[in-house]
């Protein structure tokens, strides 16, 4: 036997080897966009309308604030050569700034002329600036106290050259003694979430050791129970990141909670093993035979608790998003992993390596006090325990109808962070950060030069600005509108359409000139039927923002525009959206898929329906509990929120499959289900207890997370966890004893 322990072994420390040299090859991914479900058609005419104009998320802003006003001849100096040595660097493909801002006019015969809207008389170039809406939380704020440069870059940069452009930008700024500088974009955010996962993903790795040292050193007191455990969370990390690592998978924003998934899980198979043997020992079994009874007894239902764990998680791959679908793979096939080590590892150690005496002689008094009281006040309080089980059953109902679906951009960054409060102050003082896009196509028969058409154009985006909120960078409309008051000498009552279609054919004519061409193409496409209203908004929310749609929507109806043009909120920000509400409503399916096969695998190991409705109760109604507690206290249902769920149903069935198991074994051998249920309380009582304090420390680490969404995802699946623990030790006995009264 101890040759074969030897083997296997050997075997698992190659293998762990060879994958821990693959682990420095790790790459973090960060794409939000893979995050779009490819089979939808708002992400098909995402695709599509993309391909017409350029990236409506691939900027910066660049805000400078001075106390004192704007208006100071010095500091708009600065911004000026500021703006000119930003403009100079790589991938920078234009900026706008206000003192580089020009304000056109147009003769009587034509000519066109410009004047800058910074001049030598600040007075009167503050009034003309703030009578001109494009600029207003567009280069300037309300208050006139902070301005912004509009730095935009080659659209899709990788993250090498995203971070050479902050690296860049930062050194620019650090050379200016300006009061307070704010810089916000995608390339930011993907710098921050990128420096944030590699930080947490060690520290996950880190106190998740840590925590297990202390909690095993508690729970056996010896070095030996603490290190032999130690290794199977040890190789399982090892294997799964060696093998993300050896197949070129990213490690996404996801991936990162799995050192804790594991963490959880590992620990939970090695202490019911552990647990078990050496229940069998101190009942004075010799080794080889604790062993092999240990396998024997426990093996299938921890196989089988594993499996439903891994099929948790494996319901997530028939989601149609890429990161939900590695999560969910990876995920599954880590707690397999961690099964298979467990099982390979720690028999061949228990056979090796001499089992400490004191642990052996180790009295479970204190255990088996403790499971006393709560099993004989479980028995005394079944009335209380049920109705207050019920009440908090009926405000949790109540609770799930508060739940809505909402998700920010922001969602994920910390609200401590700079980078959070620099974002912030953009929603407050300059329009939003949130990207906003309006895909408009011109109906047949309709001509989208003709006054008549730009008259529905136009009540389209007065509504946006007046109504909606959103702040214009970028659209037809504004541009021949411009043109028109630069054609009335400035005048701010003219920034409107032309009264004559003649004014409009000339107004044509110099927008396609401009820039030879290359400036009609950012708002307008090469067919002229397809045209675009581009512009940033607060972030919201999903829920608010589908709220302000719907309003549009029916604004659309009612005004006849869509008899002219058919209009498409669209852009990289409502895609997000979208993914956001479907992988809500596919996550939620999935659990049920889950549901399904959990109870199928359970079905053929208890061979009893009856028992397999026993088993589902105490799994189902944490999840309620949860949901309940989440409209309760506002928490909305997201992409990580959702994900509770699944994970949660798929690990906490696990304890309820080993206490069933043993009462299946306890009446197989002839006691009475009283007696069954008796001996299988104080038996898996304890490992329950012990897997349990472990699963929820595990997922309080993910609660610490600097990403909100993840942090909600430690707290929801802590509590649900620790909802479940109640219900196997409380609940569990009370169903055996109403379904078992013979």
């Amino acid at each position: 036997m101890k040759w074969l322990s030897w083997i296997l072994l050997s075997v698992v420390l190659l293998v762990t080897v060879f994958f821990g040299l693959q682990i420095p090859k790790t790459k973090l991914d960060y794409n939000f966009e893979s995050f779009f479900p490819k089979e939808d058609s708002s992400t098909f005419f995402f695709e599509n309308y993309r391909q017409h104009f350029q990236s409506d998320n691939d900027f910066l802003l660049v805000c400078i604030e001075r106390k004192k006003g704007i208006f100071d001849s010095d500091f708009l100096t600065e911004i000026q050569k500021l703006t000119q040595e930003i403009q100079l660097l790589d991938h920078v493909t234009y900026t706008r700034a206000i003192t580089s801002e020009k304000e056109y006019f147009i003769s009587s015969f034509g000519q066109v002329s410009q004047r800058p809207y910074i001049d030598s008389n600040l007075i009167l170039d503050s009034t003309l600036i703030y009578s001109h809406r494009e600029l207003i939380n567009n280069l300037v704020n309300k208050e006139g106290n902070a301005l912004t440069i509009f730095v935009k870059h080659n659209d899709y940069l990788s993250k090498a050259k995203s971070d050479k452009l902050v690296e860049e930008l930062q050194s620019l700024l650090n050379k200016y003694d300006f009061e307070k500088v704010r810089v916000a974009g995608r390339a930011i955010g993907q710098q921050y979430y990128l420096k944030t996962m590699q930080h947490e993903l060690v520290l996950f790795i880190g106190i998740g050791f840590l925590l297990v040292l202390i909690y095993l050193l508690f729970t056996f007191k010896s070095i030996w129970g603490m290190l032999l455990p130690q290794l199977v969370l040890i190789g399982s990390i090892t294997w799964i990141y060696g093998w993300l690592a050896f197949t070129n998978q990213p490690i996404n924003i996801l991936l990162i909670v799995l050192p804790p998934i594991l963490l959880v899980v590992s620990m939970s198979d090695a202490i019911h093993l552990i647990s078990k043997y050496l229940d069998l020992k101190r009942s004075g079994k010799e080794k080889l035979s604790a062993i092999q009874t240990t396998i024997r007894e426990i093996g299938k239902a921890t196989f089988l608790t594993s499996l439903t764990t891994a099929i948790g998680f494996l319901s997530l791959v028939f989601i149609d998003v890429k990161p939900i679908r590695d999560f969910g793979l990876y995920s599954g096939i880590a707690v397999m992993i961690a099964f298979l080590i467990t099982y390979l590892v720690l028999p061949s150690l228990l056979t090796l390596t001499k089992t400490p005496s004191r642990l052996i002689e180790s009295s479970s008094e204190s255990w088996y006090m403790r499971l006393h009281f709560l099993f004989y006040a479980t028995l005394k309080k079944r009335k209380l325990i049920l109705i207050s089980g019920s009440i908090m059953l009926l405000i949790s109902i109540v609770g799930v109808f508060f739940v809505k679906n909402d998700s920010f951009i922001m969602d994920n960054i910390s609200p401590k962070s700079e980078l959070k409060k620099d974002f912030l102050y953009f929603d407050q003082h300059f329009g939003g950060i949130r990207p906003f896009e309006l895909a408009i196509q011109v109906k047949p028969n309709q001509n989208i030069w003709e006054k008549e058409t730009l008259e529905q154009l136009e009540k389209l985006e007065d509504y946006l600005h007046f109504q909606y909120g959103v702040v214009v960078n970028s659209s037809l409309i504004q541009t021949i509108s411009i043109l028109n008051r630069g054609s009335h000498g400035g005048e701010k009552e003219f920034y409107t359409l032309p009264s004559q279609q003649k004014e409009i054919n000339n107004f044509k004519q110099l927008i396609k000139i401009k820039d030879q061409g290359k400036f009609v193409r950012s708002f307008l496409d090469t067919t002229e039927t397809l045209t675009r209203i581009s512009g940033r908004i607060p972030d919201w929310g999903s829920h608010l923002v589908q709220s302000k749609n719907n309003e549009l929507h029916m604004f659309i109806q009612e005004a006849g525009i869509n008899n002219y043009l058919t209009v498409t909120p669209t852009g990289s920000a409502e895609l997000l959206d979208v993914s956001t509400s479907f992988m809500s409503r596919k996550l939620l399916e999935s659990l049920l898929f889950a549901l399904v096969i959990v109870s199928v695998c359970m079905g053929l190991l208890f061979k009893s329906f009856k028992m397999l409705f026993i088993s589902l109760i105490p799994n189902i109604i944490p999840l309620l509990i949860t949901l309940g507690f989440m409209g309760i206290m506002g928490i909305p249902l997201n992409i990580t929120t959702a994900l509770v769920f699944t994970i949660s149903f798929g690990i906490a069935v696990d304890n309820t499959i080993h206490f069933l198991n043993y009462y299946k074994l306890e009446l197989a051998k002839g006691r009475t289900p009283g007696y069954a249920l008796r001996n299988a309380y104080f038996k898996v009582g304890k490992a329950i207890l012990l897997a349990s304090f472990l699963l929820i420390c595990g997922f309080s680490i993910v609660s610490f997370s600097a990403f909100t969404a993840i942090s909600y995802l430690g707290i929801l699946a802590t509590l649900t966890l620790f909802i479940a623990l109640l219900a196997d030790l409380i609940l569990l006995p009370l169903l055996l004893i109403f379904f078992f009264r013979k």
